[in-house]
């Protein structure tokens, strides 16, 4: 069973000029998300027709600005993917994630890192994964983030839990029983903590297998939180493995829900 929750895309029409449009690029494959103006959310087929020759870009890791590269017209992947455009970026910093081509710093409150044993936790994961049918759940976080999303003071707690019972960490063709992958969201909603799911799927059973037929699960997690149109407050931009192929989505994960904004995806 998958899951994703609010996917949704907020569209302007193409007429927006070039100087309005804050292009979006993943940094490694130079995928192209589509752009941020004046608040709204463009697709990439539509923000590319007014992208210029060449973009000045500020490249973000997960938890620092790492200098500026520069960017020429997106164009079709080759290939497998080829409904997916892309930018060539130069240079691309090997901790870089995201290219933002925007005035201002999308980076205001950076991430910390939290303890992925902590007991309160590893209960929410836990008691959330009984909610999705898996009934013992094996508990396997790989990362906790704290991070002030909405700039109001309060930390919100992000957490990356995934676990397919393989040896080396690879993300399976077939989804064994019991497993899953996910990205939680932990905050304060009117005095009390609310547990919250921005991406995930679950698998109570498993997959059962048709001559040569697989399920291809995802392992999510979460990798910038970038203030990408510029309203101060931070998108939670996930990514998501399968074993030939990768997504990337940028979420807005407001109290009552997260809402998918852009999203970019290449595989076979």
């Amino acid at each position: 069973m998958k899951i994703v929750v609010g996917v949704v895309a907020l569209l302007i029409g193409a007429s927006a000029v070039a100087s309005e449009l804050h292009p979006i690029v993943t940094v490694e494959f130079g995928y192209f998300f589509g752009a941020t103006a004046n608040g709204k959310w463009i697709k990439a087929e539509d923000a590319a027709k007014s992208i210029p020759d060449e973009t000045t870009y500020r490249i973000y890791g997960l938890t620092e600005s790492l200098g500026e590269a520069k960017g020429g017209k997106p164009k079709a992947v080759e290939d497998v993917c080829r409904d997916t455009l892309a930018v060539s970026l130069s240079p691309k910093p090997e901790e870089g994630v995201i290219a933002l081509a925007a005035p201002w710093n999308a980076l205001p409150r950076k991430p910390r890192a939290g303890d992925t044993t902590q007991q309160v936790y590893v209960d929410a994961v836990r008691d959330f994964l009984k909610t999705k049918g898996i009934d013992q759940p094996k508990v396997k976080i790989d990362n906790i983030l704290r991070v002030d999303l909405d700039g109001d003071g309060e930390d919100e707690v992000l957490i990356s839990a995934t676990n397919y019972f393989s040896k080396d960490n690879r993300v399976p063709m077939r989804s064994p029983a019991g497993s899953y992958s996910m990205v939680l969201l932990r905050r304060v909603v009117a005095g009390k903590v609310e547990t919250q799911l921005v991406e995930g799927e679950f698998h109570p059973k498993a997959y059962v297998r048709k001559e040569d037929s697989f399920d291809a699960p995802n392992a999510y997690k979460v990798i910038a939180t970038l203030d990408l149109d510029g309203d101060g407050k931070l998108e939670v931009v996930v990514a998501a493995d399968y074993y030939e192929g990768e997504a990337i989505t940028i979420y807005r994960c407001d109290p009552k829900k997260a809402e998918a904004l852009l999203s970019v995806s290449c595989g076979a």
